[in-house]
């Protein structure tokens, strides 16, 4: 009954979809006849499905709501992405969250967001009232296509379009780009959120191995030679969760490979402004040929202030505008003019220095303090927030976090990450989160049980 109300949620059955017989249903479950006749009687009391004499069982209708849990292979609740961004975001100030991806408060720019705050209230009526244009506030599309000159990418400010977040530039471009059942490479492992938004698309997600420096290429070519994917989606500069970059080497050789396959790549760029030596980007080698560049600010500026963006070739951005109106209308202009205003405030360069120095003083406390646990790093990440870390032989990530969860500490189990599931064994630290030592007191009292 679990099974086919699961296919049902995940619309796999859509309404008036024939189910299996008896006995094939019987045979794929490994379960007896009677059974599976017993489960169909008692779903057909419920109104699920109903019975068509001599014909077999029918799922009832209308359309069941879209729920993302159920779509893909069935996983542990506590390895589920959507399920560590609930535990993450509702979370209540006295729990602690290393398995969290963003810094904590005292962390983030509030001095330059309350000045940005002051300055944008005394601003003309129409930021605190009127919808944004279609591109999205022209002054700050200005700034952004300046600092992309400087990471080497040739991105004019009408080449930009604004949206109200990362994963919103993500979502138009997969509006735009993919039908239902169009395959997606991903890396694994990956940010989790691309998992869950590419299944709320009903695309087909291949991952990819990810080494220390890209994508596996010959795994890659391969995926290329059967999926025929139709998107590629990954980090070039701070890899999630790994802490990895993109080797120049690698670039050059995944561009080449994308040309003959006529893939597309999206080159999200979150983590920018916390490299200390700029890793190469694909955007910058291919022009926004076949590379579409995005990113926000919520990692460094504020989360609650809710802006990104998307550079892309020029004859595809009249259509992301398009859908970007049919699913938002214009957009807000206040979030763009408050962003505009703290990052182009003289505090903002000062404010990234110290959290870089930040970063790099917990990463190496968290990592050393790790390391005397028997966990090890996959790699010492040379900048960001993250370390990808595999835990001691036999112990299950998924498991550890159940438990450490009991005491408050919410963590980020590798399978999460992971299309293949192969990472059962391995956590993501947030090294901005691990200044607690109660963290380390969970993790330790959990490996010793």
């Amino acid at each position: 009954m679990d099974e086919i109300r699961s296919r049902i949620s995940s619309r796999t059955y859509l309404p008036g979809t024939r189910l299996p017989s008896v006995r094939a249903q019987a045979k794929a479950l490994r379960v007896s006849v009677s059974t599976v006749v017993e489960a169909y009687e008692r779903l057909v009391a419920e109104g699920v499905i109903h019975s068509r004499p001599g014909s077999g069982f029918y799922v009832s209708g209308p359309v069941a709501p879209l729920a993302l849990a159920e779509i893909g292979p069935r996983l542990d609740r506590a390895v589920d992405p959507l399920w560590i961004s609930r535990q993450s975001l509702e979370a209540d100030a006295g729990v602690l969250k290393p398995g969290c991806g963003w810094l904590p408060e005292s962390w983030m720019y509030e001095a330059g967001m309350r000045r940005a705050l002051r300055a944008v209230a005394r601003a003309d009526s129409s930021v605190l009232t009127d919808y944004a244009t279609p591109l999205g506030l022209p002054a700050l599309r200005q700034v952004l296509a300046r600092r992309l000159v400087a990471a080497g990418i040739d991105a004019p400010p009408d080449q930009i379009v604004l949206a109200e977040s990362g994963t919103q530039a993500i979502d138009l471009i997969c509006r735009f780009l993919l039908e239902p059942g169009d395959v997606v490479l991903v890396d694994d492992p990956c940010y989790f959120n691309f998992h869950a938004l590419l299944k709320a698309h009903r695309a087909n997600i291949v991952g990819v191995p990810y080494t220390p420096n890209g994508p596996d290429l010959e795994a890659f070519a391969a995926a290329l030679r059967e999926h025929s994917p139709r998107l590629y989606i990954t980090n070039s500069g701070i890899h999630n969760p790994t802490g990895a970059t993109l080797s120049a080497a690698t670039a050059h050789r995944l561009l080449t490979l994308a040309e003959r396959s006529d893939l597309v790549i999206v080159e999200d760029d979150i983590f920018a402004d916390f490299e200390t030596d700029p890793a190469p980007r694909l955007a910058a080698f291919d022009g926004l040929s076949r590379v579409i560049h995005i990113g926000s600010f919520s990692k460094t500026i504020s989360a609650s202030l809710r802006c990104g963006y998307i550079a892309a070739r020029a004859d595809w951005v009249d259509a992301l505008v398009d859908l970007k109106i049919a699913t938002s209308f214009g957009g807000g202009q206040l979030a763009a003019s408050v962003l505009l205003t703290a990052l182009t405030d003289s505090g903002y360069r000062k404010h990234m220095e110290a959290v870089r120095q930040r970063l790099a003083q917990a990463m190496e406390s968290t990592v050393d303090t790790l390391q005397g646990m028997g966990i090890a790093p996959w790699l010492i990440p040379r900048a960001g927030m993250f370390v990808w870390c595999r835990l001691p032989p036999d112990v299950d990530a998924a498991a550890t976090a159940r438990t450490c969860l009991q005491q408050g500490v919410v963590l980020a189990p590798g399978n999460a990450f992971s299309q293949s599931q192969s990472g059962s064994n391995f956590l993501r630290f947030n090294v901005a989160q691990c200044t607690d030592s109660r963290v380390f007191e969970s993790l330790a009292q959990s490996l010793s049980r």
